[in-house]
């Protein structure tokens, strides 16, 4: 017989075996799970609204709108709404991607002068959300939610009540009331801001004190927030077994007069932190001593094109995954400003890129890092680029969502 030819016996095994291995095949090379994107938004009228708090809109949400993200153009596909009529602005999902939480940017709930925050339950198969619970979030108008690293406390900053909050995550993800609530005090900072482009009129928090966003460092060790009205970054070092707040040493560090600290981003490496300024329209980059939780200022740079005269309010800042650009969102200018990092953590203004559209809110990366989503604010659309990731520039992709007054957009990989 020679042993090179296949007797019959083992031609009928093969052939047996060729559907299962058409299957594994198959499930091997099957397409990955929904890309779902939660985007949120200012979905109420307004009350009691302040003639210095310009850049709040009308409400032309409906609450947490869902789509279903096309993975090779980019393109969002409407998913559902989740009606809400408190004006989810701040979402933030757990490491686990089975909880979401929203900010509800209100300044009442009921009688009580305070706002609410929301905890859902992610569907894993659809991304659809079921409502676990609300509570009320320590103070008026939550504008920010985040997460801590070790996954027991929701951490929020009211900005209207200018006060910041911790929240337990109860085991089966509800909210519990606050284990903390910390309300900021000091000196108001003057109405025109040290950096302000030449002929601004920009003012928008410095009429009292703004708490504006708060996020834990990398280790979880130390929680960070900023107060736009007093221009400072306050450093709280964190109880992790209590969910309490003590002040740091020293508890904080202050920006120049008037430009009013809103966001801020830390460098994937943890030692390199950014923040951007709303009213002086600038990026800090900060040295962080990760042991001692102490940020030292090393460099002040502009968000706007040079020779630009005017008002601007500026939003997000977003550092790559790669550590390599640092994007600014600039508000009236409508624009991203685009800026390389160097070895020393130092930016140089590289470009900008037109957000095709009105009053950029924020914006953030999808999971893979090769889109951008830029929220709209007051252009009521969401807008898709694609980024090249060796030059760090933006390309406008053609593809818009409608989406009434959209504030923030988180994504969950169902893969």
């Amino acid at each position: 017989m020679n042993p090179f030819k296949p007797s019959r016996r083992w031609f009928l095994k093969a052939s047996a075996a060729l559907p299962l291995a058409g299957c594994l095949s198959q499930t091997r090379l099957a397409a990955p799970g929904p890309l779902i994107a939660y985007v949120g938004t200012f979905s109420s009228p307004l009350r009691d609204m302040l003639p210095t708090q310009v850049d709040l809109p009308p409400g032309n949400g409906r609450g947490i709108h869902l789509f279903q993200v096309d993975r090779a153009s980019g393109a969002l596909n409407p998913h559902g709404v989740v009606e809400m009529g408190t004006s989810p602005s701040c979402l933030a999902l757990n490491a686990a991607g089975t909880r979401l939480y929203s900010a509800n940017e209100t300044d009442r709930v009921g009688d009580d002068k305070q706002g609410s925050v929301s905890a859902f339950a992610v569907n894993r198969a659809d991304g659809k959300l079921e409502l676990l619970n609300t509570v009320r979030s320590g103070g008026a108008g939550p504008t920010y939610v985040s997460v801590h690293p070790g996954g027991r406390h929701l951490l929020v900053a009211n900005y209207f009540g200018g006060s910041v909050a911790v929240l337990p995550i109860l085991a089966d993800g509800r909210l519990g009331d606050a284990s903390d609530v910390k309300v900021d005090a000091g000196k108001i900072g003057p109405a025109r801001a040290s950096h302000a482009p030449p002929g601004s009129f920009a003012f928008s928090g410095h009429d009292r004190t703004h708490a504006h966003m708060i996020q834990a460092d990398p280790s979880g060790r130390f929680v960070l927030h900023v107060d736009l009205g007093l221009d400072q970054i306050l450093v709280w070092k964190f109880d992790e077994q209590r969910g309490v707040l003590t002040p740091n040493e020293p508890p904080s560090v202050s920006l120049p007069p008037g430009d009013g600290p809103r966001h801020f981003h830390f460098h994937p490496n943890g030692r390199w932190f950014y923040s951007i300024q709303e009213e002086g329209s600038t990026l800090v980059r900060f040295d962080y001593d990760a042991a001692a939780g102490r940020l030292s200022p090393r460099q002040t740079i502009s968000t706007l094109p040079p020779g630009f005269a005017g008002s601007n309010f500026c939003s997000e800042v977003l550092v790559s995954a790669d550590g390599r650009f640092v994007y600014a969102g600039n508000r009236l200018h409508d624009s991203i400003g685009i800026f390389s990092v160097g070895p020393n953590g130092d930016l140089t203004f590289v470009g900008e890129e037109w957000t095709r559209g009105n009053y950029p809110r924020s914006f953030t990366f999808d999971p893979t890092g090769r889109f951008l989503y830029c929220c709209n604010q007051r252009g009521d659309t969401i807008a898709v680029f694609r980024v090249d990731r060796s030059t760090g520039s933006l390309a406008f992709t053609g593809h818009y969502a409608p989406v009434g007054n959209p504030s923030i957009i988180v994504f969950l990989d169902l893969a």
